[in-house]
Formats: C-alpha cells, structure tokens, sequence
C-alpha cells in the first residue's frame, strides 16, 4: 500500500475507531463499568497520536454519494488546525473526567467518545453531506451527555432544551442544502460561493442561522445557560474544541461564502461582536462561575464570528485554538472545585486558589489569558482578529475593544474571589442553598480536589500561555488565510493589552474598597434592591422566557388548536362516515331479511306445497293408478281435439 493510501486509511479510523469503541461502550452499559477508563483513554491517546499524523501528511478520503457531492474529508485549510486540537483537548478532559466515580462510566466514555467522533467529521467534512452527519450525531450526542443524570428532569429538560433549540437553527444547513442543489453549484463546501446569484443569498443565510445556534450567539445565546446542568467534563469539551466551538469554525470554514453574498460577512461580524459585549456583560453579572464561564464562551467565541464575518480567517483559528485551551481549564477547575466545596456560588470558592494551589495556579494562568493580560494566548489572537476589525469598520472594532475589556471584567471577576479569602462566615457548611444542587455528585463537598487532575490540566494552562505565538505576525502569516490579512500594529497590541490590564487592576481595587466596607464583593445582580437591568444580565437577559412566550406557547396553542380540528372536524368526520357504514348496514342487513330471505322463505313453502300435493296422487291403490291415468289420457284427448 501506498503512503498516500495508508495516510487516507488513518485519516478514516480518525473518526470510525472512537464511534464505534464510543457506541460499544455506550451499549454495553455499566457491565463494561471496570474498562471504561483504559479503554477510552487508550482509544482517544491513538486517535490524537493518529490526527496529529494525519495533517501533517495532508491526508484526504472521499467516496462517492450524490451527484455533485462526496463525503470527504480533509484536513487542509483550517482543519489542519483544529483537528488535532478536538483530539489533544478531548484526551486530555477525559483523562479529567476519569478521575470521578460518575464520570467513569461505560455510558458515560462511550458518549464522549462519540462526541469526539462527529466532531471531528464536522470539522473534517468536505460536503455538506458529510456536514450533516457530523452535525446531527453531534447534537444527539450533546443531548444525551448534558441529560446524563437521566433520574432529575430538570437535567433532562436542559438537555431538551439545548437540543431543539440548536436543532431549530439546524434547519438553515437543510435549507442551504436545498439552495445549493437549486443554484447549481453542488453540495460541496468549496463550491458553495458559486451557486447561483440569487440562491446564494439562501445558502448563506441558512448556513449563517445554523451556525450561529451552534456557537450561542444572539438569539440563541439561552441554551448555553442550560447546558451547564451537564457534567463539568461535558461542558470542558463542549466549549473548547467541539459543538459550541464548531458553529465559529463553520462560518470561518465558509467565509468566502459569507462575503460573496455583499450582506452575509456583514450580518456575521455585527453578530459577533453584539454576542462579545452583550454576554460579556451577562457574565459580569453572574454569580455561578459555570454560568460565568458559559456567558464567557459565548462572547469569545463572539470574536470568531466576527473574524470569520470581516474575513479575519486566520485571526479567527488562532483564537478559536487558544480559546480551547483557556476554556477547557476553566470548566474543568471549576468541575473540581465545586465538587470540592459543594457549592455553585461564586461567593463559596473564595480563596480555592490558595487552598488548592497546583490547581488554583492552573485557573488563574487561564482567567489571566482570559482576561487578555500581555503576553497570554487570548490577548495577542484577539488583536488578530480585531487589526481586521479596525481595517473592515472602526465602529466594528470599537465595538469589539469594548468586548475585550468585558473579558477582563468578567474575568478579573472571578480570579479575586478564588485568589482572595472566604467572605466572613461564608464557608462551604453555610452558603450552601437550594439553588446550589449537587454538583458533581456531590452533596456538602468532598473537600478535595482530584490527585490526577492536574496530569490534564497543566497541557493545558501551558497552551493558555503560550498559545499566543498563533497570533504573532510571523506564525499568523502560515495559517490558512494568514497571508492576506493585515496584521495588528505594535500600537494595537499595547493598547489592547494596556486596557485589559487597566480593567483588571480596577476589578481589583474595587473588591477591596468592597472588602473594606465589609461587603461581599461583588454581587452583581444579588439583593432585593438589584436594579431591572442587573437582574437582566443575570437571567441572560430573560431570551428563554421570552422565546417560551413568544414562540414556544404560541405553537404549542396553536397545535392544541390543530388537535381540535382534527379532533372535532377531521375525526367527526371519520366517526360520521362510520356511523353512516353502520346505519346503512344495519339497513340493509334487515332488507336482507326481509326480502332477499323472505324470498328464499316463501319459495321453499310453495315448493314444500307443491311436494306436498304431489304427493296426494301417490296412494299405493292400483286401481286408482289406473283412473288416474284414464284420466289423463281423456283430458290429452280434449285438449287434441281443441287444438284441433
């Protein structure tokens, strides 16, 4: 075989060995409980090693399915980088995840192993086709691993909500799919900014709404709030390198799409930077680090969209790769320390930093990177993004400067509560509150943090450090897209640096001024007295209730109409022919009684009668056979001579 063939062979058992190592664990249940953990940490280790191998030797696979379209896959343009972040990020959290009982499952490793699978197809696929299909698992597999303590139905109702409320943006790909056929151009990606002039137009807008629902942008943001009722492992992995992720890369694989429209890359940039600073603003007001963290992921990735609408392609890769290293730190400290301390409440992990230090330095390199502070990855990706932002609308990159130092906000936020000290008398035995739940699994806190813990987490907060370098002029150049797009200013990156610094020191000097007045700092949105505004921010601005109110009870009224319609009118109607069948039936059951068999009746009595008289002349007497045949013949005679 060919190196050529063997490359495109590895690039297949890429994504088929973790779907079905992935589904067989996932059937097999809780009987395969005691191999999960080497099973799939074993299979996610080849599957890294095997990616890694992959793009560096360019490897390609398609087979043909439809006219004018193939499932293929490829690792050229930017899934040269980001397939081997989905496996490197994906290996490390599940190394993560392996050190909690409920999260060291067979269910549970066969489902994120399937996760990783349709990830990685998204990320590779050439056509949409092949798009869908990652897409689709992708999004089923989500569901089942944010509902997966199945027993607590407001778990399961997250997961259903996170599920049809991407599976409603979904549609757009079905739409753009269709257009593309229309227009002529075919269903492969590469094609699809040749379609039609006027069917272009739907492709992009179905991919756009799609992608969008995907990465929690504006209107979609809500499902994001939702998802956080699923494992910590679950939500790592689901931010950084997989579905919410993968909505931002979509639009980055199709810019050229997006701007062939003249409105499209437009639509994308202003989403982009409206998500960056309006849920930045949510998560400055949150008091749940998940729901923080979340709020976070949907205004970074805000950036992307951005990138990918101002045509900041490379820009956009860097951040989306040093997002995913930042991000999934994050969730997973977060996983662990609100495990450890049992509480979902900011003000509960005052000083977890210091009590648990390893851990405690990884979460604060990744909320400094965060945060933009020179010289960590966030910081110098997001001024390449923002360098194409300034060059393509100054009001777009003011914008965007204002998002950026919402992320030192938010992210400032947090770093002094979980570098300070417990508020007074605010311990783990008493802020405890029905609102908290048991995260984790756990009920009270553990008051440890897992010994393997940082094995995953130190790769990590060295890519949150040093992942920057994608961003540098010199790297940023060799990423696909790098070379046409100009690259930030030494002016651009010192005031974006200056400014996140100058947000943080005051997020600083303001919670120890609140310190001072011996006040818990901060408290965003807490207290009776909290303004309409702050509360917004703190409910996500209320979207879910709105789209339940707006969308969701309309349609469901409107069904129960339809119910009745079918019901009274569609059904009666049935019912009423039936009953007529019935009548007319019954009718005509009786007319067969009546006549058809009286007839029958009445012509087996006359027959009876005629047998019966007939039987009158049959008297056994010789003799009156004989004056019975005289006569006969004397009648034969008259009727002769008659007839005569």
């Amino acid at each position: 075989m060919s190196a050529g063939g063997a490359l495109d062979l590895l690039l297949v058992a890429v994504v088929v060995v973790p779907a079905l190592v992935g589904a067989a664990l996932a059937l097999v249940g809780t009987t395969a409980d005691r191999v999960a953990v080497p099973v799939v940490l074993g299979t996610a280790a080849v599957v890294a090693a095997a990616s890694v191998a992959a793009v560096v030797g360019a490897a390609e696979v398609a087979t043909g399915f439809v006219a004018g379209a193939d499932l293929g896959l490829d690792t050229a343009g930017p899934a040269a980088v980001m397939t081997p972040v989905v496996t490197v990020v994906a290996l490390l959290v599940l190394v993560a995840a392996s050190t909690s009982a409920e999260t060291a499952t067979a269910r549970f490793s066969g489902l994120m192993l399937l996760f990783v699978a349709a990830a990685l197809v998204t990320v590779l696929a050439t056509s949409l086709p092949t798009l869908l299909l990652g897409w689709e698992v992708m999004g089923a597999t989500s569901y089942a691993l944010i509902g997966l303590r199945w027993r607590e139905d407001s778990h399961v109702g997250s997961g259903l909500t996170a599920f049809l409320t991407t599976r409603t943006a979904d549609l757009g790909l079905y739409v753009a799919a269709g257009a593309a056929l229309a227009g002529g151009s075919g269903l492969d990606l590469a094609t699809l900014a040749e379609t039609s002039p006027g069917w272009r137009h739907v492709v992009a807008a179905g991919v756009l709404v799609a992608a969008l629902g995907k990465a929690a942008q504006l209107p979609f943001s809500f499902w994001l709030s939702r998802a956080m009722d699923g494992p910590s492992p679950v939500s790592a992995l689901l931010h950084s390198a997989a579905m919410v992720a993968l909505g931002g890369y979509l639009l980055l694989r199709l810019a050229p799409l997006l701007a062939a429209t003249g409105w499209a890359d437009d639509a994308a940039a202003w989403a982009g930077a409206a998500t960056a600073v309006v849920l930045g603003a949510v998560a400055v007001a949150q008091r749940d680090l998940k729901q923080l963290l979340a709020a976070s992921t949907a205004a970074q990735l805000g950036f992307v969209v951005l990138a990918a609408g101002v045509g900041a392609t490379a820009g956009g890769a860097a951040h989306l790769v040093a997002h995913a290293s930042v991000k999934a730190i994050l969730f997973l400290v977060a996983g662990a320390w609100l495990e450890a301390v049992g509480s979902k409440r900011l003000a509960s992990l005052g000083g977890a930093a210091r009590r648990w230090p390893v851990v405690g330095a990884c979460a604060a390199a990744g909320l400094l990177s965060l945060a933009g502070i020179p010289p960590l990855a966030l910081w110098v990706s997001k001024d390449a993004v923002l360098a194409v932002a300034l060059e393509h609308s100054p009001a777009l990159y003011a914008v965007a400067l204002l998002a950026a130092g919402l992320s030192a906000a938010y992210a400032g936020r947090a770093l002094v509560i979980v570098l300070g000290s417990p508020h007074e008398g605010a311990d783990a035995a008493t802020v405890v509150g029905p609102e908290d739940g048991a995260e984790e699994g756990a009920v009270g806190g553990t008051g440890r943090v897992p010994g393997l813990l940082p094995v995953a987490l130190l790769p990590l907060a060295a890519g949150a450090v040093g992942l920057g370098v994608l961003g540098l002029p010199s790297v940023l150049s060799r990423l696909p897209g790098g070379a046409e797009a100009p690259a930030p200013t030494s002016a651009e990156i010192v005031v974006s640096g200056l400014l996140a610094t100058a947000v943080l020191t005051g997020v600083l000097v303001l919670s120890r001024r609140a310190r001072g007045a011996a006040r818990p700092w901060p408290s965003a949105g807490a207290g009776a007295g909290a303004g309409a505004g702050a509360g917004a921010l703190l409910g996500w601005l209320h979207v879910e209730a709105a789209v339940h109110r707006l969308l969701v009870r309309p349609t469901l009224r409107l069904a129960d109409r339809l119910a009745r319609v079918d019901d009274d009118l569609l059904d009666g109607a049935v019912t009423w022919v039936a009953d007529a069948s019935l009548r007319l039936a019954d009718r005509s059951a009786r007319a067969d009684v009546t006549v058809v068999d009286g007839a029958v009746r009445a012509s087996v009595a006359g027959i009876r009668r005629l047998g019966q008289w007939a039987r009158l002349p049959q008297t056994g007497q010789l003799h009156q056979y004989y004056l019975q045949a005289v006569a006969v013949l004397a009648a034969a005679l008259v009727v002769l001579v008659i007839v005569r």
